[in-house]
């Protein structure tokens, strides 16, 4: 059973383009480091929804193989860096 963790961030105002998109990579680059991630997905909320997003400048799924997964996941130094 695939366990969904889900996160959404605010980020610090002035937040440059360029570091966004070297978290994005970096996080990105935790799928085939960290067993038992399958996948991670990042984006700002969409356009019409945006009205929606209280505050939220970007949401983060990570799919993870089983609930005990998350554990490795949260203790893994690539996810820590």
């Amino acid at each position: 059973m695939a366990i969904y963790h889900i996160v959404l961030f605010k980020l610090k105002p002035n937040t440059p383009p360029a570091r966004l998109q070297e978290w994005i990579a970096a996080a990105q680059g935790m799928v085939g480091q960290i067993p038992g991630l399958q996948r991670i997905d990042l984006n700002p909320p969409d356009p019409s929804s945006a009205s929606r997003a209280q505050g939220f400048d970007m949401g983060l799924v990570a799919v993870l193989d089983k609930p005990e997964t998350i554990g490795v996941y949260a203790a893994h130094p690539a996810h820590l860096a």
